[in-house]
């Protein structure tokens, strides 16, 4: 089939394999143009492992480093008749290219919170890896059932206390518009914990450890974005800044048991705000994110998904330097976006931006750019009127 973009919301309903492919590719060949440093991990997990940072994750660790990487994803296969998800399209491309390469790449298209996710993997690590020295938790889901109990949350995105308006960007019709969050219940900031929080991160790893398959000094880390003052009502002050705290609590919990038993480490990583199918999902983002672009790329710091990672795991963890830490611990590679001058800037022209001019004061048309590549679009090299697969 011919396979064009169809967005609704969002979200793309359509992704094309090629484009997919010429993705994976460009950030593989990103990585090894740059070069690793230091000794880097071997066998890694990255739970949530098939877009954007958790695919860089697996992508730095196979091509910079050499490592097995074991993955897990919930994503759509193809059928004759519609295409799979991005994300399966991704991670066929990248198994494809590790088995090229030589190295082991595996991963399981299942539900990652689920109690069979854990003891497939776990027999997985035993068969083939013996045990792993990094895991990844990039998880980004709207809700999660509980393993134990089979009790469904779903996060929610709201302030806490009081409503909060601010100016938002419709992706559709491109107007600037405002949008008012009512407060959350407890009821919607608790579920939204235990969707977002560090429960899962610390049930992973609580069973990787009983089943005796972490390595000494082993490595774990969690992605969250933290933003500042223009964010924070949806982000530090609100449900999801509520399943932050909650994810530095668990952080401080599994850091003690693997500093213990492995002279291992636990931290939380924060990252740079990027279009990603989770970003795109959340009011505010896309004016901010579309501001940030216009403003990191005038000033030459702007980054994505694979230049974060390769900062995060070559520049941070694996350098031999000390980390980049904030007052809680995290390793904050996000510093570019936070600085003064950045912000700054966004914030002076977040006021001003109006539906008129809101083209020309931000980078809406690399924000678009972006978005269409996260589901294989808009690659120069990609012949979109070609007859495609669309079962890989």
């Amino acid at each position: 089939m011919i396979i064009k973009p169809k967005v609704r919301g969002f979200i793309c309903t359509t992704a094309h394999p090629t484009g997919c492919a010429t993705n994976v590719q460009e950030q593989i060949d990103y990585v090894v143009q740059q070069g690793v440093a230091g000794t880097g991990p071997k066998n890694v997990l990255v739970l949530g492992c098939s877009t954007g940072y958790g695919l860089a994750s697996r992508i730095v660790s196979a091509f910079g480093y050499g490592a097995n990487t074991l993955g897990v994803m919930f994503e759509k296969p193809a059928t004759e008749t519609k295409t799979g998800s991005a994300g399966w399209y991704n991670t066929r491309a990248f198994e494809d290219k590790a088995a090229a390469k030589g190295l082991y790449a595996k991963t399981f298209n299942m539900d990652a919170f689920s109690n069979e996710a854990k003891e497939d993997v776990i027999a997985e690590i035993k068969a083939h890896m013996g045990k792993v020295d990094l895991v990844v938790y990039s998880l980004a889901s709207p809700r999660r059932k509980d393993p134990n109990s089979d009790t469904v949350y779903n996060s929610t995105l709201k302030p806490i206390g009081e409503a909060v308006t601010r100016k938002t960007l419709n992706t559709d019709t491109k107007q600037v518009t405002e949008v008012t969050l009512e407060p959350a219940s407890q009821a919607e900031i608790d579920a939204t914990v235990k969707v977002m929080g560090g429960e899962d991160w610390e049930l992973w790893l609580n069973a990787l450890d009983a089943a005796g398959v972490l390595a000494d000094n082993v490595k774990t880390t969690a992605y969250t974005y933290i933003g500042k003052e223009l964010t924070w009502p949806i982000y530090g002050k609100a449900t999801i800044g509520k399943a932050k705290e909650d994810l530095d609590r668990a952080a401080k919990a599994i850091n003690a048991n693997l500093a213990e038993k492995y002279q291992g480490s636990a931290r939380v990583s924060v990252l740079k705000a990027l279009v990603t199918q989770a970003s795109s999902a959340i009011p505010v983002m896309p004016l901010y994110i579309s501001l940030l672009y216009k403003v990191m790329k005038a000033q030459g710091t702007h980054e994505g998904c694979i230049e974060q990672i390769h900062q995060l795991l070559s520049g941070e963890y694996y350098s031999g330097n000390a980390l980049t830490l904030d007052d809680h611990g995290r390793v904050r590679v996000d510093l570019k976006e936070l600085d003064d001058s950045v912000q700054n800037e966004v914030e002076r022209l977040w006021h001003q931006c109006t539906t008129e001019n809101v083209m020309e004061l931000s980078d809406f048309a690399g924000y678009q750019e972006e978005f269409f590549k996260l589901f294989g679009f808009g690659f120069a090299s990609v012949d979109y009127e070609a007859d495609v697969n669309p079962v890989v």
